[in-house]
């Protein structure tokens, strides 16, 4: 049913029987023009930036002490749903070593890599992930006080 649905339009037109050549200046990418690529905009994704552009929050807060002096702080505290620009790029920041520790960790299984370079990365991977994960955790208890407390 759906398919005679698609198939309706082309019975009235005809596809033309172009022959295009491409451009003899237009090369594949390297692979890693397209890692950057796709890193640069999950960082920036992950940071919030479509958020920043919309709400325009201001790039760190401030709060007022028990003396009365101003200090900045970049953390939004209690809500879940806002944050400060460097919050964001800070998260994100984490958010992409920790993903960049389990790309290495994976690097350790090519043929080919000696033992001593299969440890040190394995061990980098690893630290990568580990700090990755307890400081989002910081960040998250900053963020949320009380959270996941007993």
């Amino acid at each position: 049913m759906l398919e005679d649905l698609y198939r309706l339009p082309f019975l009235v037109l005809e596809v033309p029987n172009l022959r295009l050549k491409r451009p003899s200046w237009f090369q594949q990418p390297s692979s890693i023009t397209v890692f950057s690529f796709v890193l640069l905009s999950y960082f920036l994704v992950t940071g919030g930036i479509i958020y920043d552009v919309i709400v325009e929050p201001p790039s760190v807060g401030s709060t007022t002490d028990e003396h009365g002096h101003s200090r900045p702080v970049a953390f939004m505290p209690y809500r879940v749903n806002g944050q400060y620009i460097m919050e964001g790029l800070a998260s994100s920041f984490l958010f992409t070593i920790g993903g960049l520790g389990f790309i290495i960790m994976d690097q350790t299984h090519t043929p080919g890599k000696q033992k001593l370079n299969r440890i040190l990365l394995t061990a980098m991977g690893f630290i990568f992930i580990l700090v990755s994960f307890f400081t989002t955790w910081i960040f998250m208890r900053m963020k949320l006080p009380g959270y996941l407390q007993p």
